[in-house]
């Protein structure tokens, strides 16, 4: 909305002609969903505290999380509303991508509202049944899936590239769908099971959301994807103008989300955020990537994936508790240990995606 305004109003006065340029647009969506978060929070924080909107805890979790049951949870709310006001504020609204992420975000915040709403009003951890949950997720994602298959125009918006090789692209086909669903919805179920400590899963969600707005930036310049021998998607710079949102409200989420939590994301923000990186990753074309740098939501759903089948084929456990993080809180490691050493895992597998634009 802005941009259109500023666009109008750089006719008359030159120094709005600045707005124009997709770098500052980001920045400003970073500032402008951080300034909203720290602005709102508290207000937030007091109004689910008056209206009994707690956390319910898992009875056969870790006991040092008993004392967490009644802490305000569905935060993940006010993450989606700042990223949605900041997006429309601040970018082309003439862009495909740009609607189709904010949908697939707020679809997929939709089925985590309503989870989490029937753990509230059931007083316990069971939500919504796992069969429509999947069902719904699965709903969405082929649709966003089928949409962007349906409009790719050149080769490259449908191949596989692999990191760290110039050339090596893999003509996809209808496998395009198959490969975006499983993107989508397991990025979504990864990042809410990464969600069970403070701050756990946001600074990671921050820090993969920031670095596949990079990528967005460059995928969607000629001159820089073709010196980086990176495909180019046109339009695709425009997701960097999401990903500041998502950083801004991230951050700001963060600030109140952080050892002890004043509120927690819920399903609402979990799966939200994680099937938008999903997304993301597709639209640009770096799915490989974005499991390299969010390797730890990979390890959190291969522990439980383990986890399982480890117990019904022989009666034991891999681990003491899954997902992993709380394997090690079990080990005696303190929750802040556990948030600090996985984020800075995370920082580290990262930089190490970020590295595969060069190294090629």
């Amino acid at each position: 909305m802005l941009l259109w305004l500023t666009e109008y109003l750089s006719q008359y006065i030159g120094g709005f002609s600045v707005f124009q340029y997709l770098t500052l647009r980001t920045m400003v969506s970073v500032i402008t969903a951080l300034a909203v978060s720290l602005m709102i929070g508290p207000s937030m924080i007091a109004w689910l505290g008056r209206s009994q909107i707690g956390q319910q805890v898992r009875d056969d979790g870790p006991t040092s999380h008993f004392s967490k049951a009644g802490t305000p949870t569905m935060g993940g709310a006010l993450i989606l509303v700042i990223i949605l006001i900041t997006t429309l504020l601040w970018g082309d609204l003439s862009n495909r991508y740009i609607w189709l992420i904010l949908a697939v975000t707020l679809a997929f915040g939709a089925i985590g509202w309503v989870d989490d709403y029937l753990k509230i009003s059931r007083k316990n951890s069971d939500g919504l049944a796992g069969r429509w949950k999947y069902f719904w997720q699965s709903v969405f994602a082929l649709a966003a899936v089928l949409y962007l298959y349906q409009v790719a125009d050149v080769p490259a918006q449908t191949a596989l590239y692999v990191p760290f090789f110039k050339s090596v692209a893999i003509p996809l086909g209808i496998w395009f769908v198959l490969l975006g669903y499983l993107m989508i919805v397991g990025m979504s179920n990864a990042v809410n099971l990464t969600d069970g400590l403070d701050g756990l899963a946001i600074l990671p969600a921050v820090m993969v959301g920031a670095a596949l707005g990079l990528i967005a930036y460059v995928t969607g310049n000629v001159e820089f994807s073709n010196y980086l021998q990176i495909p180019y998607i046109a339009g695709a710079g425009e997701l960097a103008v999401f990903c500041g949102a998502l950083i801004g409200a991230g951050l700001g989420f963060l600030w109140f989300n952080t050892y002890p939590a004043q509120i927690f994301m819920g399903d609402v923000g979990a799966l939200a955020l994680g099937a938008a990186l999903g997304l993301l990753a597709i639209i640009v074309r770096h799915e490989i990537v974005l499991l390299i740098m969010g390797g730890l939501f990979v390890l959190e759903t291969a522990s439980v994936i383990i986890q399982v089948i480890s117990f019904r084929l022989t009666g034991r456990r891999v681990f003491r508790m899954a997902p992993i993080h709380h394997h090690f809180e079990l080990k005696g490691w303190p929750e802040p240990r556990v948030i600090v050493r996985f984020w800075i895992i995370t920082l580290v597998l990262v930089t190490i995606g970020l590295s595969t634009l060069k190294l090629r």
